[in-house]
């Protein structure tokens, strides 16, 4: 077994990712999704958040060799950031999701030196709409950004195509893909279940996947 199958089993053990193909939640979107993410979970779970924490710090050394600074997305992404920034002895930021509007009126909270090579981390990429923002925040304080760093990914289209026009570079500890399969070696999941669920997530506002399950 991989690390990325490793990550993926432990986030199905502890309930992190729940699939439900036969009873979706609803998006605020309206969309039906048969997934739900909550990776805060994992921080919970000392050996599960200390393989995650070594996978993203192997992910950094591999893909973002350069990085000087660890900046994490408020909030989800602030306790792994600091984590990883600890662990590998870097400074460590974090960005909100848009400047306060009292005091100094911040939206990067510690210390971005201009041209500093910084890489972004988030727990899990839906749209990638809100860690594009973070990467914006930073580039706007002529930060250096490698690229953006996350636990999860539902691997939609939208998604791929946002990192795309943004010029970011992603990089996951595991995927939906690799997650799918892994229930169903663990029987979460039925082989009809996972060809519904294969065809949700590469065109999750097509409800047909539905009439599979």
């Amino acid at each position: 077994m991989n690390h990325s199958q490793t990550i993926a089993r432990h986030l199905l053990e502890i309930q992190a990712v729940i699939l439900q193909p036969k009873d979706p939640f609803t998006w605020a979107s309206g969309i039906k999704s048969p997934v739900y993410c909550d990776n805060r979970l994992t921080l919970s779970y000392p050996d599960i958040r200390s393989a995650i924490i070594s996978g993203f710090v192997d992910l950094i050394k591999n893909h973002y060799p350069d990085a000087e600074v660890i900046a994490g997305t408020a909030t989800a992404g602030i306790p792994h950031a600091a984590l990883i920034a600890q662990e590998m002895n870097l400074p460590m930021v974090y960005v909100r999701s848009a400047a306060k509007s009292h005091g100094k009126k911040k939206q990067i909270e510690g210390l971005v030196k201009p041209g500093q090579k910084v890489v972004v981390i988030e727990d899990l990429i839906s749209t990638g709409g809100s860690v594009l923002k973070a990467v914006d925040a930073l580039k706007a304080v002529d930060a250096e950004v490698l690229g953006v760093a996350a636990i999860f990914t539902y691997q939609l289209p939208r998604a791929d195509q946002q990192f795309k026009t943004a010029e970011t570079q992603l990089n996951t500890l595991t995927n939906f893909e690799v997650l799918i399969e892994e229930a169903l070696t663990q029987n979460v999941i039925t082989n009809e279940q996972l060809v519904a669920l294969k065809k949700w997530y590469k065109d999750p506002e097509n409800q047909d996947w539905m009439l599979q399950v």
